[in-house]
C-alpha cells in the first residue's frame, strides 16, 4: 500500500523540481547581459601600447582595421558632443595613433 503512495511522492517532487528547474532557465536566458569590464587603472605618463591596447579593448598586436573598428565603437560612446569628455576623447585618439605608429614621442594635449 505504501509503494503507490510513495510512487506518487516521487512523481510529484520530480515535476515541481522540473517545473522550478525551466523556470530558472527561462530567467536564466532572459536575464540582461553582463556590463563588460573595463581598465580600472588612470593613464600612464606616456602611453604605452599595453595601455593603448587596454583603451581601445583589444589586443596589442590587432591590425590596422581592428584598430580603427574599436577606435571608432570607442569613439562613439565618449565622444564629447555626445556627452563624453574631451580628455578620454584626446586618450582614445593617443591609442590609436600609438597602436597606428603614429606618434612621434608627443604625450596627450592634457
Amino acid at each position: 500500500m505504501a509503494t503507490p503512495f510513495l510512487a506518487g511522492v516521487a512523481i510529484a517532487a520530480a515535476a515541481l523540481a522540473g517545473k522550478y528547474g525551466i523556470q530558472a532557465w527561462h530567467s536564466f536566458k532572459t536575464r540582461p547581459p553582463r556590463p563588460r569590464r573595463f581598465y580600472d587603472g588612470g593613464f600612464q605618463p606616456k602611453m604605452t601600447r599595453r595601455e593603448a591596447a587596454l583603451i581601445l579593448g583589444i589586443r596589442e598586436h590587432a591590425t590596422a582595421e581592428k584598430v580603427k573598428e574599436a577606435h571608432r565603437k570607442v569613439m562613439v560612446a565618449n565622444h564629447p558632443d555626445a556627452g563624453g569628455s574631451h580628455y578620454l576623447a584626446s586618450k582614445i585618439n593617443e591609442a590609436k595613433d600609438v597602436m597606428l605608429r603614429k606618434t612621434k614621442g608627443s604625450e596627450s594635449a592634457f
